[in-house]
């Protein structure tokens, strides 16, 4: 008989495995309807929607292994960091959907008050806060849009051997800075930076992916904090926040 799996389970949302299908369990079937659409639109490798009956959607597996782990080493080899890189460049170079991201007035409005919460709980040394806000908020800046993933963490990429097989996750997809999703693939990876960037086939400001990955880490934490992913002195987060400082 096969288990049931927890893949995820926050306030938001649960994400159980059965087998090879995986049913997706949202409170806001906004998201759903954006990952629905969003999979549709891509034209990069995604996973067969099997069925949808809200709250639940179920896709099937895609074939091959995540990218890699945030907190660990990728195994993965450079010429499959760069297929990846190319996907990315095939996603943003693709029609935009029809939803916006958000906008930078709102982006900044998120930082400002988690920066306040990291502050005010001692999460974080002000200066490591301060020093990570400020570059963070060169990446606030005027950009061209592009049909972007909106968290393209390297578990939500899946390779077999060289070849990418499968990009999941899409309810964060929207209109966005394509450097936004380089940054959020290559956070605590940064020694991959150069093969994605040769995959994606376009120079990019290494800088702005920098001052995204302060942006992530910055905002990402609180959340982390308050759906139980243990104490945030372990989070790479915090790892990636300290060593921008250096």
């Amino acid at each position: 008989m096969e288990q049931v799996d927890v893949v995820l389970a926050n306030n938001d949302r649960v994400t159980l495995r059965v087998g090879d299908v995986f049913l997706k369990i949202d409170a806001d079937q906004a998201r759903t309807e954006v990952e629905v659409e969003a999979m549709a639109m891509a034209p990069v490798p995604t996973p067969e929607i099997l069925w949808r009956k809200p709250p639940v959607l179920a896709v099937a597996a895609v074939p091959g292994r995540a990218l890699g782990r945030l907190q660990d080493p990728s195994t993965a080899s450079p010429a499959a960091w760069a297929a990846t890189g190319a996907a990315i460049r095939a996603l943003h170079g693709a029609p935009l959907p029809r939803w916006p991201g958000p906008s930078v007035d709102e982006l900044a409005s998120r930082l400002d008050s988690e920066c306040e919460w990291l502050v005010a709980n001692d999460v974080l040394p002000a200066e490591v806060v301060t020093r990570n806000r400020r570059l963070a908020e060169t990446a606030l800046r005027p950009w061209a849009p592009v049909f972007i993933h909106g968290d393209l963490h390297i578990e939500h990429v899946f390779v077999d051997g060289d070849e990418v097989t499968g990009i999941i996750d899409w309810s964060g997809a929207c209109q966005g800075d394509a450097l936004y999703d380089l940054a959020t693939l290559t956070l605590a990876h940064h020694e991959h930076l150069g093969d994605v960037i040769a995959g994606y086939g376009s120079e990019v400001d290494r800088d702005l992916i920098r001052a995204w990955w302060s942006w992530r880490c910055l905002v990402v934490v609180r959340w982390l904090a308050e759906n139980g992913y243990g104490s945030p002195d372990e989070y790479p987060e915090i790892a990636v926040l300290r060593s921008q400082c250096l």
